[in-house]
């Protein structure tokens, strides 16, 4: 089993943020929710805050993160767990570190991006989260 949590950065206009996977690794030139594997020891939160500043540069507490939604999906000979959080309270400004770029989404925009199949169902969980009227977080 591979633990890993992601993250929908969410802007006051309903935007979240997405990376494009970079060359030479796995699934390259998709676009993903940033995050990482969950470590021993770690919770899912604090792994996510502890990848976030890794991979954007921002920083981000792990009690802001709040639970969104999760997908399991077969990855080769292993299985994926991938948990998903919303933040909508960071510091900094997000850069591609260890991405090939970023990309600030709509619902509509994450609707049509070539994305990991394990984010695909995320997207739309996420998209019915952002619908107009719904409540923040």
């Amino acid at each position: 089993m591979l633990l890993v949590a992601a993250a929908a950065l969410v802007r006051a206009d309903g935007c979240v943020l997405v990376q494009r996977r970079p060359a030479g690794t796995a699934m390259a030139g998709l676009w993903e929710f940033p995050g990482g594997k969950v470590e021993a020891g770690e919770t899912p939160a604090l792994a996510l805050a502890r990848e976030l500043g890794e991979e954007l540069a921002i920083s981000v507490a792990p009690g802001a993160c709040a639970p969104l939604a999760f997908a399991s999906e077969p990855l080769g000979e292993r299985h994926l767990l991938l948990l998903l959080y919303r933040v909508d309270h960071w510091s900094g400004e997000p850069r591609a570190l260890a991405a090939d770029a970023l990309c600030w989404a709509d619902a509509a925009m994450l609707a049509t991006l070539p994305m990991p199949p394990a984010d695909r169902p995320l997207v739309v969980a996420l998209t019915r989260m952002l619908a107009p009227g719904r409540p923040p977080g």
